[in-house]
């Protein structure tokens, strides 16, 4: 069962990379969508793997990694031609990680693994 929920939490992370880099991702209608797109796929993400590791250093180096990977997105973003790099993208992106281990302290006892 862990094997299959760390295959699901780096299938989720590989998800993030195409929908970063891909030219016309999918769009929602509503106001602030494209923010609360990366707050939502950056915490679901933290969370997910926070839930796994559940020692503080790894969960550090999730987090870590995880506001690099949002960081270098964006900055291939802006090189590709075919999308455009937000500052803010980035910090929605590291509020996410924040929010979604946040979220592992409040929701403890979830198990993913």
């Amino acid at each position: 069962m862990r094997k299959a929920g760390i295959a699901a939490g780096w299938g989720w992370a590989a998800a993030i990379v195409w929908l970063s880099l891909t030219p016309s991702p999918p769009e929602v209608d509503i106001a602030h969508s494209d923010k609360l797109g990366h707050l939502l796929a950056y915490g679901l993400l933290m969370f997910w793997f926070a839930q796994l590791y559940r020692r503080t250093k790894s969960r550090l180096a999730y987090a870590a990694g995880f506001v690099a990977m949002g960081v270098g997105l964006e900055f291939l973003q802006g090189h590709l031609g075919t999308r455009t790099s937000e500052v803010l993208d980035v910090y929605a992106n590291a509020l996410g990680v924040l929010l979604g281990w946040a979220a592992t302290l409040i929701f403890p006892k979830l198990r993913i693994s």
